[in-house]
């Protein structure tokens, strides 16, 4: 790689540093703890809804297959539990790239 491509690549991930943090820190609250738990209990809680879910399942078997009903009800609760992950791991990677402000327990 030429130096020209890389003081190119550094100063795009500079801007797209400097854009995230713009766009995405002025729409949220200064992240802590506290306010991070919410959401990591909601992951959970899909979590189990969704493992609860397959265990009464199995629960219920009788050697046949699973309805449709039943693999419809499987799936929502599997979407639900996958949008939510997603959507606490984008959080996770915008903290990881310094796009949002964040406080720690010990600056608290």
């Amino acid at each position: 790689m030429t130096i020209d491509s890389n003081r190119l690549l550094l100063e795009f991930e500079k801007l797209r540093r400097e854009t995230n943090f713009s766009v995405i820190n002025s729409a949220l609250p200064e992240l802590n703890l506290t306010n991070l738990q919410p959401i990591i209990t909601l992951v959970a809680e899909a979590r189990r809804d969704y493992l609860k879910a397959l265990v009464e399942l199995a629960e219920q078997n009788t050697g046949d297959q699973p309805t449709l009903e039943q693999i419809g009800e499987l799936k929502a609760k599997r979407e639900t539990f996958d949008e939510l992950v997603s959507a606490a791991n984008a959080l996770e990677t915008a903290i990881q790239r310094d796009y949002l402000k964040v406080r720690t327990s010990r600056h608290a």
